[in-house]
């Protein structure tokens, strides 16, 4: 009871920042007519999130035990973001040359950096090895391409021609097979998942074992079950899979070879209410009850954990431009749809979002509840934030908060109908009563909209004509 207490309380502190935060972004001019839609990000939520998930595992992992937390980059893809749980003890997981250039710019160090994605070239591996980088071979030909780069030397354990195997730790992922969560496009545990050595086709355990038997230079093994949609018992149970084969691998290696379980992220988000759960803390305690040998201090730890990182501190804030009614319905005209949204619009079942309306002066709007759509500016009809939802009336003026937006949303712009993307303000108190914001990413502008469409190129296509027939 004491902790849903405190949860409780850290629930109506967060809303409260929020509710600070909107009204002096109107009062600051962030929003208004001609800002009429931004991304806001609650830094001192963040950090609390950060702080949360170190704490959760330092209750139950083995004193001196070796963990690091790297973020998934491609929850919120923005270099302020990086640095901030940088300085907070996260480091990075990455999955692309572009998202390693991020990290990379944020200061995020090569020996808190995991290199994961299906689809690794040639030349994002040597920069992996060069950089020192930790490195998941997802499958054989991956493997193959590794033994390739690291040479004969480093195939028998000892430094290879990359110059690099002694500073990368490499290991596979492994696919456990245990099955998918309510979500089919966010479980990575399934029968037929892209991702990595799915482990009960027939031969594939034998395989992976025989291959760390023949690489002594393999010293991790990673996992992933899934993210949102994924209950806690089905995660634990992808964990313990891998730990199970760690430690067949190690036995019949007659060592300690896999020294770190590298087990994702992938703790689901409450979309339905302000309450941060399940928690970090939940999630740790069950992950010592069920595979209890994996915090006794023989294995390293790694954690990906991303949208439970960023989620709940992350708000779009859109300008409503026009109030309307059809049939009978009434429909307010947002800023805020598909471009910033995209899984929302596309997939209202599986992503709906809390939405909040605020008045004009940013204030939070009173009055009785009024079945409403909250619809976006993209030119097709279902660009919709919410459809059928009981909200105070928002009005011409008014602003609509989709709430919980702080991954996977407004940091992944879909450039429908050309729109732009919005300017992104972290928020903190200010230490005199008011609200300080600053800059994570800049509102596009127009001239920079029409640069990335080509008009450095516009004759280009102009001049390609067939050749003239005789």
């Amino acid at each position: 009871m004491e902790g849903e207490a405190a949860a409780a309380a850290e629930a109506r502190e967060r809303a409260g920042r929020r509710d600070q935060a909107v009204r002096a972004a109107v009062q600051q001019g962030l929003l208004g007519p001609d800002a009429a839609v931004v991304g806001l990000l609650d830094v001192t939520g963040i950090r609390k999130s950060a702080a949360a998930l170190r704490a959760a595992f330092d209750a139950v992992v083995a004193p001196g035990t070796p963990v690091l937390h790297a973020f998934a980059v491609k929850a919120t893809p923005l270099v302020p973001v990086l640095r901030l749980l940088h300085e907070a003890g996260i480091g990075a997981e990455v999955a692309s040359p572009g998202e390693l250039a991020l990290a990379r710019t944020a200061g995020v160090p090569a020996a808190r950096t995991v290199l994961d994605s299906p689809a690794k070239t040639p030349a994002e591996l040597r920069e992996a090895l060069a950089l020192g980088i930790a490195v998941n071979a997802d499958n054989p030909q991956e493997l193959d391409r590794l033994d390739t780069l690291i040479g004969p030397q480093g195939a028998n354990g000892t430094a290879g021609t990359a110059g690099a195997r002694g500073r990368s730790p490499l290991g596979i992922r492994v696919n456990p097979q245990v099955g998918g969560g309510t979500i089919g496009a966010t479980s990575t545990a399934t029968e037929t998942s892209k991702f990595g050595v799915a482990l009960r086709d027939e031969g594939a355990r034998e395989w992976v074992v025989r291959a760390y038997l023949d690489r002594p230079w393999l010293t991790r093994l990673h996992a992933h079950t899934g993210s949102q949609g994924i209950p806690l018992s089905l995660l634990a149970r992808g964990v313990a899979e891998t730990y199970a084969l760690a430690e067949e691998i190690n036995d019949r290696a007659g060592r300690r070879q896999i020294d770190t379980l590298d087990i994702g992220g992938g703790l689901p988000v409450n979309f339905a209410a302000e309450a941060t759960a399940p928690s970090y803390a939940r999630y740790a305690r069950l992950l010592a009850e069920e595979v209890p040998g994996l915090f006794d201090g023989r294995y390293g730890l790694v954690t990906e954990f991303g949208r439970s990182l960023l989620a709940k501190h992350g708000t779009v804030v859109a300008r409503v431009e026009y109030a309307k009614s059809a049939g009978g319905r009434r429909i307010a005209v947002t800023h805020a749809g598909v471009q910033v949204a995209t899984r929302t619009v596309y997939a209202p079942g599986a992503w709906p979002l809390r939405i909040t309306a605020y008045d004009a002066e940013g204030l939070p709007k009173p009055g009785p509840a009024v079945v409403q759509d909250v619809a976006g500016p993209a030119c097709f009809s279902g660009d919709l934030l919410a459809e059928g939802r009981a909200l105070p009336l928002l009005e011409q003026g008014d602003y609509a908060a989709a709430l919980d937006t702080g991954a996977y949303y407004f940091a992944h712009h879909y450039a429908y109908n050309s729109l732009a993307r919005p300017g992104i303000y972290g928020f903190a108190p200010d230490g005199s009563g008011d609200v300080a914001f600053a800059t994570a990413r800049e509102p596009q502008t127009i001239a920079e909209v029409v640069a990335e469409s080509g008009a450095a190129h516009v004759s280009a296509l102009t001049t390609l004509r067939a050749p003239e027939s005789r």
